[in-house]
């Protein structure tokens, strides 16, 4: 296994439902059925769907094909504003579902003020992994440290269809160094279906107005090196890298410019720092890290 493959096992979490790809549940379940039994499905994580969306969710389940017996299938959901309604609605789901192969075990919820974050700690059971989506406009370190007295994750939100819901890159590093700091786990969403950070579309219209944003390799890599000893100048520098040819891989680590992160660094930077992040394609990661010489072909998703 590549040091790519391990920084990304099972990472990107398919959100096809939401901007700026919005595809139809049965669409975007089909995709999901595909990737998680192609030649990718090594870096392939949760289906993410909003808890309202679950009706239609199992109605497009009895046309589209059940995971293989040896690879179940886990969803995400996202909790609305009556979060012990919607964790019912989960379990009874779990109930339909669990023997087919198919389990919600995580959901997403946000919260603006440790008081929010205490009543999602006492409101969701702790079987169902939560990340706690928090806003990066202030010190995050009183949500993250109740998010993590609560024993529950962070969700931070790097990206969306406008310009304004790009943070800045000081912003984000103080939410990278604060979980760093208080070993809160989180995930990264919206904005990183690439790997490292250039301009883009916002959306898929063909008139679509562009944005810089940020990669998923500047952030994971960001983190692996917050928990190395890296100071903030050179992690703000690495989160802006957009120079394909200053990151190198190969079988035992991951190298930018003149800095090297072996493979227990990446691996522990994902089980304790960046667990996942969210993007609308699962294709267009791979074939970026393919066109980057990061991943070989063999193992792209067709």
């Amino acid at each position: 296994m590549s040091a790519i493959q391990v920084l990304l096992h099972q990472s990107i979490d398919y959100a096809g439902l939401f901007p700026p790809a919005e595809l139809d549940m049965g669409t975007a379940l089909e995709n999901y059925a595909r990737y998680s039994d192609g030649p990718a499905a090594w870096a392939l994580g949760r289906f993410i769907i909003p808890a309202a969306r679950l009706a239609e969710l199992e109605h497009e389940l009895r046309r589209v094909p059940g995971p293989p017996v040896n690879r179940p299938w886990r969803l995400a959901a996202l909790l609305g504003a009556d979060a012990n309604s919607d964790v019912q609605l989960l379990d009874a789901f779990n109930r339909r579902h669990m023997e087919a192969g198919i389990v919600i075990d995580t959901v997403e919820v946000k919260a603006t003020s440790e008081t929010g974050v205490g009543e999602i700690v006492g409101g969701v059971p702790p079987r169902l992994q939560t990340y706690i989506e928090i806003p990066l406009d202030g010190d995050p370190a009183p949500l993250l440290g109740a998010i993590g007295r609560g024993g529950r994750r962070a969700k931070v939100r790097t990206g969306g269809v406008t310009h304004a819901a790009f943070p800045q890159t000081r912003d984000l590093l103080r939410f990278l160094r604060a979980s760093t700091h208080l070993a809160v786990p989180f995930k990264a969403t919206a904005g990183l279906h690439h790997p490292l950070r250039a301009e883009y579309k916002l959306t898929y219209a063909q008139n679509s107005p562009s944005a810089i944003m940020f990669g998923f390799l500047n952030l994971m890599l960001a983190v692996a090196s917050l928990r190395s000893g890296m100071d903030d100048a050179d992690v703000e520098r690495l989160l802006e890298e957009g120079d394909s040819g200053a990151i190198q891989a190969d079988g035992s680590g991951i190298g930018w410019r003149n800095r090297r992160l072996d493979l227990a660094v990446l691996r522990d930077a994902r089980r304790l720092g960046m667990n996942s992040f969210g993007s609308c394609s699962f294709t267009e990661p791979i074939e970026d890290l393919e066109s980057m010489h990061l991943l070989a072909p063999s193992v792209s998703q067709t």
